[in-house]
C-alpha cells in the first residue's frame, strides 16, 4: 500500500510520503462492569471433529451455493448492491453456524442504519484488525449498511471467494505492481467521496502470532484523499476463534470494539504516517482493553 500511495500521489502531484510524529489518539470509555479476560476454554478432539465434518463443510456449502447465486446476479447489477446482500446473508448463516456470539462495543461510533442508508455527509473509512478468515464474516453482520473491501489481488485466485470478490465492487490492490492498482484506486476514491464506506486491513493481512502487525504506512492515502473520517475496530478473540494453516474452529464469544472516528480533514499525503500511527495507537488501545462480562 505504500508504494501504490506514493505511485498514485506521483501521477498527480510529483510528491513523496514524508514520515511524521506519533500522536495519540482518543478512544471510547469503557463500561465500568468490565472485568478480566474469560476463562479460556479447552478445545479437543471433539472440537475438531465437529469443526472438521460439521462446521466446515457448512460454510463450504454456504460458499459455493450463495456464490454461485451471486455470480449469476451479477450480470443484473453492476453497483454490487445485491452481491452485498448476499454476502450479508452467507455471513449470517456463517455466525450462526459457529456458535460464536459477537457483542460490539462502541456502536454509536459505527454510521449506517439496517436499511442499509449511506450517509453521504461524511465519508468513513473503517480500518479493522485482521487475525482469522472470519473476520469478514462479522464485519458484514455487525456494520449494517452497504461498504466495500479493499483486498489483496491474491485472493483472486480462491475460488467462489476471489470471483465474488471481483464482481461485487470490492477494491482489488496488487502489492506487486502498484502501479496497475491506480485506476482501482480512483475507482475506490470517486466511490468514498460519493457516500460508500470503505474497510481496509491496514496490516496487509492476517497475523500469524495473534498480535497486531506493523500498519503499511500507505494503508489510510485514501481516506486522506477523500477528508474521509477514520473509524477504528478491533476484533477480539478472533485468532483463538479460527487462526491461519487450520480449519479447526474453536467456537467461542467474540467482541468487535468501535473506537471514535478520527479525522483527517485538512491532513496531506505527507500526514499519511501520522495518520497510520494515530489509529494504529487507538487500534491497540481497543484490542487491550479486557473483555466485557
Amino acid at each position: 500500500m505504500n508504494k501504490i500511495a506514493t505511485t498514485a500521489e506521483l501521477e498527480k502531484e510529483q510528491a513523496e510520503l514524508r514520515s511524521a510524529g506519533r500522536t495519540n489518539a482518543s478512544v471510547p470509555t469503557w463500561s465500568e462492569g468490565q472485568s478480566g479476560a474469560h476463562p479460556v476454554s479447552r478445545h479437543g478432539w471433539l472440537s475438531r471433529l465437529r469443526s472438521y465434518f460439521i462446521l466446515a463443510p457448512l460454510i463450504w456449502a454456504y460458499t459455493i451455493i450463495l456464490g454461485t447465486v451471486s455470480l449469476i446476479c451479477s450480470l443484473f447489477d453492476g453497483n454490487g448492491r445485491i452481491q452485498h446482500k448476499f454476502a450479508r446473508l452467507w455471513s449470517r448463516l456463517v455466525m450462526k453456524t459457529i456458535l460464536s456470539p459477537v457483542r460490539v462495543a462502541g456502536v454509536n461510533n459505527i454510521s449506517g442504519t439496517d436499511n442499509y442508508k449511506i450517509d453521504n455527509s461524511r465519508p468513513r473509512v473503517y480500518a479493522v484488525t485482521h487475525a482469522s478468515a472470519l473476520d469478514i464474516p462479522i464485519l458484514y453482520v455487525y456494520l449494517p449498511f452497504q461498504f466495500r473491501i479493499i483486498f489483496k489481488s491474491e485472493l483472486l485466485g480462491y475460488p467462489f471467494v476471489g470471483w465474488h470478490l471481483k464482481r461485487s465492487g470490492q477494491v482489488c490492490i496488487n502489492q506487486q505492481n502498484p502501479a496497475a492498482s491506480i485506476g482501482a484506486i480512483k475507482s475506490a476514491l470517486r466511490s468514498l467521496r460519493g457516500g460508500m464506506p470503505l474497510v481496509i486491513f491496514p496490516e496487509g493481512g492476517r497475523t500469524r502470532d495473534g498480535k497486531i502487525q506493523p500498519f503499511l504506512p500507505g494503508a489510510f492515502f485514501l481516506a486522506i484523499k477523500a477528508h474521509a473520517d477514520i473509524v477504528p475496530i478491533a476484533l477480539v478473540d478472533t485468532f483463538d476463534l479460527l487462526p491461519m494453516n487450520t480449519y479447526h474452529i474453536k467456537c467461542q464469544p467474540l467482541e468487535m470494539r468501535v473506537g471514535e472516528p478520527i479525522s483527517t480533514t485538512g491532513l496531506t499525503v505527507q500526514d499519511t504516517e501520522a495518520v497510520s500511527a494515530k489509529v494504529k495507537t487507538a487500534i491497540e488501545a481497543l484490542h487491550s482493553a479486557p473483555m466485557s462480562m
